[in-house]
């Protein structure tokens, strides 16, 4: 019986002497896994992946916020042009005023309209409704349209890049790191969590750093898109409702 108590507290002794070395080596590893010490621990390729990622997820940022104030910002002058051409005021003083340098991408797509109407109606002798004045001007205004969503979709193929791509490029860190702690344990010839914890956690954090970069990136493309995507139809049923104007316009003159 004194054999069994003695063999009890030693093993008693053993599980506390395990839980504690367990509890300092734990509390060892969160001191030293913080964000940056992990970054400066890591191997220098995975240093790179986090620092383009970081660059990029940055970069991802300015274009979102430069979208969306773009965004608002067409479509507000888009609304003050619209009540100003529904107004019922001349046309030839609202080119004047907004269509021959226009601005925003509404007055662009009627300034080239009414340019072109006007360059026609000047032609000595032109038959306004069969001298193919209505294509010129819908091609005018189609062309214009094209170039000026161009230039608001402009930078966001970034965004769409980065998206599917940053997981992977976190993933490659992810892969090199676990790799470098392989090496750790193999030259060190010790499979404790010490050893292990910081190759693993740094690897983690590149991946990590991968999927914060990719998430915003593709959820700002899918809205950043579709609200260009309105304003482009915005902008087509604005031409196809001046084309019907000029039209109405020519035949009259005709």
């Amino acid at each position: 019986m004194f054999v069994f108590e003695r063999t009890l507290e030693g093993v008693q002794e053993a599980f506390l002497d395990q839980a504690v070395n367990a509890a300092n080596l734990g509390a060892a590893a969160a001191g030293g896994l913080s964000l940056w010490s992990l970054f400066l621990q890591a191997a220098i390729v995975v240093k790179l992946v986090m620092v383009g990622l970081v660059v990029s997820s940055v970069i991802v940022w300015a274009i979102i916020f430069d979208k969306i104030v773009t965004i608002r910002r067409v479509n507000r002058q888009a609304s003050d042009f619209e009540e100003r051409f529904w107004a019922g005021g001349s046309l030839e003083d609202l080119y004047e005023s907004d269509g021959a340098k226009p601005i925003h991408p509404m007055a662009a797509v009627f300034g080239a309209a009414m340019g072109e109407w006007r360059r026609s109606s000047r032609i000595a002798g032109i038959d306004l409704v069969h001298g193919g004045v209505q294509d010129r001007v819908n091609r005018a205004m189609s062309i214009t349209i094209t170039r000026e969503m161009d230039r608001l979709n402009r930078w966001l193929i970034f965004v769409a890049t980065i998206g599917p791509v940053a997981p992977f490029i976190g993933l490659f860190g992810t892969v090199w790191g676990i790799m470098h702690a392989f090496g750790s344990i193999a030259a060190m010839h010790n499979t404790n969590l010490s050893v292990v914890a910081p190759g693993i956690s740094e690897a983690l954090f590149a991946t990590a750093i991968g999927l914060v970069t990719a998430i915003p990136a593709v959820i700002a493309y899918n809205v950043i898109g579709n609200s260009l995507g309105v304003f482009e139809d915005r902008l087509d049923a604005f031409g196809t409702e001046f084309a019907a104007i000029l039209s109405r316009q020519s035949e009259e003159r005709g």
